[in-house]
């Protein structure tokens, strides 16, 4: 039995009557519109009113006032629009929120929305014209955000204790490797869609923004890798791609130098005049950006030092580019991306922060191993199966929460699932179990269909 065909068979025990609601799916309007652009939604809609909706271009973001997105592309009806498209959370936020009497809703071609209100919500300007409304589906949503419908299991041994422990040691590997490759192949989808509507580059951007983010930034790093395209962004020199970065993501102020210590003063103060230049272009409405998450967050991992690691990037990124579209274990991209550099971030922490005695990594050993086994190996074995046998290479670190939750289920202690956890693949593939079938499973394990099949596979062996 390979995984997927165990998913497929174990489908139906997780099938709910009612989609889940709105409210439990922990998602806010910023990150529907970055899986909007990032094109993790379906192409073709059919309208509330019955109308095919075909999405050829999902448009770019709006830094100013007016719909979310413009100079998007679509069909209606084998007709191509061109315009505007509004995204909302429910349908009548398009008259909560004043859109029907504002001029710059004129000429939106498209309402997206999660929630249908009915059809005494309609989606009209203020011209009186009807705008077509489609409707996100709730568990394709579900699906674009990766989320389960558990956030956490309870961190104790569940029933496939019992059955994993007759299966060879084998059987688990082989169980385990199927996991970890249906993982990658995942990964590898989510890769290519974005490579698919903004081509390799941009994907690669936004997916090393995304690695840089951690857990607590990586909406705020997508966005900003998204919003500033690496396209534009090469096509200007370095202290002014420098500049755009910080003074978009809301970390720079004309008074900042003033109160920094001596040795910053003069290059912050050069930072902020060359984004003063761009900044009518380029800069966005607090509303329309998701706040930075500094709560705990380490020194050497304050989201103004991920983001120097970005823009460090930058002068390297057409030569990274093409590293990555080589075979593994990318040496060449792994030794440009540890050896970045930069005068004023080798020896500091945040913009504000005093001069360290010795030089700090920009990216580190750990951060670059994530953004390899999460893009690049997915990518690569999806393409070249071959590149299997670099990844299985790849040590595992520190097992991390989910990965002992998940340990702690199906072995009973992260001592008894030490055996398999000596290499990274084998973390990824706990990481897929733990999601496809602990966090699904709402009944605490009692009515879970893995066992069962884990009890198949013990026989078959």
């Amino acid at each position: 039995m390979t995984y997927e065909s165990l998913l497929k068979s174990t489908a139906a025990s997780y099938a709910v009557s009612e989609p889940p609601p709105l409210s439990s799916l922990r998602v806010d309007e910023i990150q529907v519109q970055s899986l909007w652009f990032a094109g993790h939604f379906q192409d073709h809609f059919q309208s509330t009113c019955g109308r095919e909706i075909t999405i050829i271009s999902a448009g770019e973001w709006n830094r100013g006032a007016g719909p979310d997105f413009i100079q998007a592309s679509i069909e209606i009806d084998g007709t191509p629009h061109h315009g505007p498209i509004e995204i909302d959370m429910e349908s009548r936020n398009w008259e909560r929120h004043g859109h029907a009497l504002n001029e710059n809703f004129d000429q939106v071609i498209l309402h997206v929305v999660l929630e249908d209100d009915g059809a005494e919500f309609f989606t009209r300007t203020s011209q009186h014209r009807n705008v077509p409304r489609v409707v996100i589906d709730r568990d394709q949503l579900r699906a674009a955000l990766g989320l389960p419908r558990l956030s956490q299991a309870l961190a104790r041994p569940g029933r496939c204790l019992q059955p994993l422990s007759h299966l060879p040691p084998e059987a688990v590997l082989n169980l385990l490797e199927q996991a970890a490759r249906h993982r990658c192949r995942l990964k590898a989808q989510r890769f290519h869609r974005i490579a698919t509507r903004h081509g390799f580059s941009q994907a690669l951007w936004e997916s090393f923004a995304d690695t840089l983010g951690f857990a607590a930034n990586r909406l705020p790093m997508r966005l900003l890798a998204q919003r500033l395209p690496i396209k534009v962004l090469r096509q200007m020199d370095f202290a002014s791609s420098e500049a755009i970065l910080f003074g978009t993501a809301g970390f720079l102020s004309p008074k900042l130098h003033e109160t920094a210590p001596a040795d910053s003063r003069q290059w912050l103060e050069d930072l902020w005049d060359s984004w003063w230049k761009h900044r009518l272009k380029f800069e966005f409405p607090n509303e329309r950006s998701p706040g930075w998450n500094m709560t705990g967050s380490r020194p050497g991992n304050h989201p103004q030092r991920r983001l120097a690691a970005l823009a460090a990037a930058i002068p390297h990124w057409q030569n990274l580019t093409k590293d990555a579209r080589e075979s593994a274990p990318f040496k060449k991209l792994s030794q440009t991306l540890i050896a970045l550099s930069h005068p004023f971030w080798d020896r500091h922490h945040t913009l504000h922060s005093k001069k360290t005695e010795q030089s700090i990594r920009l990216l580190g050993p750990a951060r670059l191993q994530e953004f390899l086994i999460n893009t690049l190996f997915p990518v690569t074995i999806t393409d070249t199966p071959s590149a299997w046998s670099d990844f299985t290479k790849i040590r595992g670190g520190p097992p991390n929460q989910k990965v002992t939750r998940c340990c702690e289920r199906l072995f009973g202690s992260l001592s008894a699932a030490k055996p398999f956890l000596k290499y990274a693949w084998q973390h990824q593939a706990l990481l897929q179990i733990y999601q496809d079938f602990c966090l699904e499973d709402v009944s605490d394990c009692k009515k879970c269909p893995f066992p069962e099949q884990l009890v198949l596979s013990s026989q078959e062996s």
